[in-house]
């Protein structure tokens, strides 16, 4: 984590100098800029490539990347059919993700690899370590080429549009609560002070109020609104004669856990209090869980609270940002999409501090 800050930061850079040019043209999508942010981060600690989202976003990496995330009415119904019938869907020859995504992709990867082996080229960022990993020939914690390149997509699928979605529904609620915003600057203010102006991995590690206002984003906002996992042993429900049987497919609605007024009292004001050190022990286990709990929780938790810190952080302390006119309150959330979104962009005025 702390090795690839400086990647995720030089992406950070990008984003306050394309800020600049885009706040000129009036109202930004918010969400728009900070895809190209996130599109950077993961495509160069996942895939080591720089992939220059905001200066070409005509580029076969955006391109394909957006189009993970924009399947047809057919490819959305072949992912569901694959997802409930995954023995039926390898026999019928049916795939979740478009061959031409996993080609590109995994063309990619592979030419990143065959490149660093070639010429003993290294870099401090997760696609190194899965190239360690797989280099580990004869031992029991090596990994295929296949599972490598699994892996890095996987990567980039799970931290690319969350994060950025994360950040939009983030500064859409600053909007909306002008007094959260300011207690966030000034506590991103006052830290970065202590660390001579510089934003570093140990100054984000200090922003606690900076991750209640993110985690109460995730309560209201989770990236996926439902949590899909498979029993492992019978398990019978206390107080009751059912028993969810070994192999059975569970679908927990986070969304309407995080919205429970019974865990989380007036579920649609937005309230990081809910969150604050003292307070977040409060919470009821199981009833919070954006990124999953238990041995299969996400992965990249940390680095996507890391990316979502320092594009946040960056942010607040140059633009003050308000509602757009163009900006539909309240919200209309996109129907087609498996991630929360908002229907056509999120569209705020940014003002340079």
């Amino acid at each position: 984590m702390k090795m690839m800050f400086n990647i995720v930061m030089t992406c950070g850079r990008q984003l306050e100098t394309c800020m600049e040019d885009i706040c000129r043209k009036g109202p930004v999508d918010i969400k728009h800029a900070l895809e190209c942010y996130t599109m950077d981060v993961i495509g160069s600690c996942a895939f080591g490539i720089d992939c220059n989202s905001f200066t070409d976003p005509s580029s076969d990496f955006c391109k394909y990347s957006k189009k993970i995330f924009m399947p047809t009415l057919l490819e959305n119904l072949i992912g569901i059919f694959v997802n409930l019938f995954p023995s039926i869907g390898k026999m019928l020859g049916l795939k979740a993700i478009p061959n031409d995504i996993t080609d590109f992709f995994f063309n990619i990867v592979t030419s990143s690899v065959e490149h660093r082996r070639e010429t003993g080229f290294t870099r401090n960022d997760f696609l190194q370590i899965l190239i360690e990993l797989a280099d580990q020939n004869q031992t029991k914690d090596s990994i295929s080429f296949n599972e490598l390149v699994a892996q890095a997509f996987v990567f980039f699928v799970a931290g690319f549009e969350t994060s950025s979605a994360t950040m939009a529904f983030c500064l859409l609620e600053l909007c909306l609560n002008p007094d959260v915003q300011e207690e966030l600057r000034a506590e991103v203010n006052s830290t970065l002070n202590k660390h001579n102006g510089d934003l570093t991995y140990e100054s984000l590690k200090e922003m606690k109020y900076m991750n209640a206002v993110i985690d109460e984003t995730l309560r209201k906002y989770p990236p996926l609104a439902v949590l899909n996992r498979e029993c492992i042993q019978d398990y019978k429900l206390p107080n009751s004669n059912i028993t969810i049987e070994k192999g059975i497919k569970i679908a927990i609605p986070l969304s309407g856990l995080h919205k429970d007024p019974n865990y989380f009292p007036e579920p649609e004001k937005f309230d990081p209090k809910r969150f604050t050190v003292e307070n977040k022990n409060l919470i009821i286990p199981y009833t919070f869980m954006p990124f999953g709990e238990g041995p299969r929780a996400c992965i990249g938790i940390r680095f996507g609270m890391m990316q979502t810190k320092v594009g946040l952080s960056i942010l607040l302390r140059r633009y003050k940002f308000s509602l757009s006119e163009k900006m539909k309150i309240p919200i209309k959330f996109k129907i087609r999409s498996f991630l929360t979104a908002v229907e056509g962009g999120v569209w705020l005025n940014a003002t340079k501090i």
